[in-house]
């Protein structure tokens, strides 16, 4: 079965830095386009970042440019969110997603909290 698990959130301080990691299984992942998405308590889920099938080519929110970079290794079926230069309001649970030209899969996310 699809499946699209995210890890590498938690609780990391202003300035800090964290690499969020989604690993796919049960489809054919290098073509998809992946992107992540954020959702902050009473927030709508937003788009952080996107990156096509080959890895070719990156889109950032301008709330994160500079400071996220969105990459992908297609030999192990995982994309990855670094970020650094953390700052309160990125706290969200951080979603993956696998966009395809007829079918999309979200994972359940995983809680980045931005605090000191």
């Amino acid at each position: 079965q699809v499946q699209l698990v995210e890890s590498g959130g938690g609780l990391v301080q202003p300035g800090g830095s964290l690499r969020l990691s989604c690993a796919a299984s049960g489809f054919s992942f290098s073509n998809y386009a992946m992107r992540w998405y954020r959702q902050a308590p009473g927030k709508e889920r937003e788009l952080v970042a996107a990156i096509s099938s080959a890895g070719s080519s990156t889109n950032y929110a301008d709330s994160v440019k500079g400071r996220f970079t969105i990459s992908r290794d297609n030999a192990k079926n995982t994309v990855y969110l670094q970020m650094n230069s953390l700052k309160p309001e990125d706290t969200a649970v951080y979603y993956c997603k696998a966009d395809g030209s007829f079918n999309y899969y979200w994972g359940k996310g995983t809680l980045v909290t931005v605090s000191s």
